[in-house]
């Protein structure tokens, strides 16, 4: 069999530096080539043309166009995998959030305060690896209304919302995703009523991103979406999201759960892991547990599903069909961990109706 064709690069930076280092971090990958660089949107749009790149990566300060315009521009007339690489990744993380709504895959910030051109280094290549899987076509669904598809869920309708004092049936709910999962967990989360049980979630994210991604949750969702901190008590009707590099696990405080950050050695290549999470809670799983894994390159998340699921936890994984990437959920249902898949809308709707002791017969995910 001959090998695959190197994966085709091209870099947007207004900074000859910065062009040249990107194209030295990426001289050794052997499966990338650097097909061309451009100093502005008006010159890449041509190399586009000309080079047919499988990834770019793009800066969002850039003359003649900014990047978020030139974004939205790509993504209409000749949409391709894009990796913001900016330094607003930290100066104002929310742009760089709003680059992912418009449809890049990813953000990585530039070296410089705590990301340093080693740090970059070791993740660029991985992160266009997983970029060149992405699947565009699933981001233009996201804005549309969710519909549950016939076959896949067979669950009723849920009821009226519960009182909030009603006790119910799930304790916790954990949640893991990567390339794609900030678009994923909003959908997940913008199905849940207010009075779910506290939700603990880990996207793979630069550090002071997080923080801007939990306030946009905060505006969209019914539940109260913040960042983690060390020590939380987690409390119905909230959600609490990893911070960028930090690890996050939780150990019983009393009745209910304590958020634990600690920066460890990374794990499946990523700080927060989504495995580090799913298993700090293995002790405490049982059938009062719901695991959900989202979009995402990789297996982090996969060993941890399949412990929780032993343990008698409620797992489901999103489906192919609008994952941008599946490998993680993939990954998961090959372990057999997973109840069952589905949309994150889909899942949302079975999670509910967990939590609310709603458990027919007829009422799983689909597990393939």
């Amino acid at each position: 069999m001959s090998p695959s064709p190197p994966i085709r690069v091209l870099i947007v930076d207004d900074s000859a530096i910065v062009r040249k280092v990107l194209s030295g971090l990426l001289a050794d990958e052997p499966d990338i080539e650097v097909v061309g660089t451009a100093p502005d949107p008006i010159v890449a749009r041509q190399k586009i043309l000309s080079l047919s790149p499988d990834v770019i990566t793009l800066d969002l300060e850039m003359p003649r166009m900014d990047g978020l315009t030139f974004l939205d521009k790509l993504m209409k007339h000749h949409p391709l995998p894009v990796i913001v690489l900016s330094s607003l990744a930290y100066n104002a993380p929310g742009i760089a959030l709003d680059a992912l709504r418009r449809g890049a895959v990813d953000v990585i910030p530039k070296p410089g305060g705590p990301y340093s051109v080693g740090d970059l280094k070791s993740e660029l290549g991985r992160r266009i690896r997983s970029a060149a899987k992405a699947r565009l076509g699933v981001r233009a669904q996201a804005t549309l209304p969710t519909v549950t598809t016939p076959g896949v869920i067979a669950a009723a309708a849920a009821p009226a919302l519960a009182p909030v004092a009603r006790q119910h049936a799930v304790r916790l709910i954990l949640v893991g995703a990567s390339t794609g999962g900030t678009v994923a967990i909003e959908q997940l989360l913008r199905e849940f009523p207010a009075d779910m049980p506290p939700i603990a979630v880990v996207q793979h994210i630069p550090a002071g991103f997080s923080k801007a991604f939990a306030d946009r949750l905060n505006t969209v969702c019914r539940l109260n979406v913040a960042e983690a901190r060390d020590g939380d008590v987690l409390s119905a009707g909230s959600v609490f999201i990893a911070p960028g590099n930090w690890h996050m696990e939780l150990d019983e405080a009393g009745t209910a759960f304590r958020a634990r950050l600690h920066d460890g050695a990374k794990v499946c290549y990523q700080r927060p892991a989504v495995d580090v999470l799913f298993k700090s809670a293995v002790p405490y799983a049982g059938s009062d547990c719901v695991a959900v894994i989202l979009t995402g390159m990789g297996n982090d998340g996969a060993e941890g599903m399949r412990l929780l699921h032993q343990r008698g936890a409620g797992t489901y994984a999103q489906n192919e069909a609008s994952c941008v990437v599946y490998g993680m959920p993939r990954e998961a249902v090959l372990l057999g961990g997973v109840d069952g898949v589905g949309t994150p809308a889909e899942i949302a709707q079975q999670v509910t109706g967990r939590c609310r002791g709603q458990r027919p017969a007829n009422a799983s995910l689909r597990a393939s």
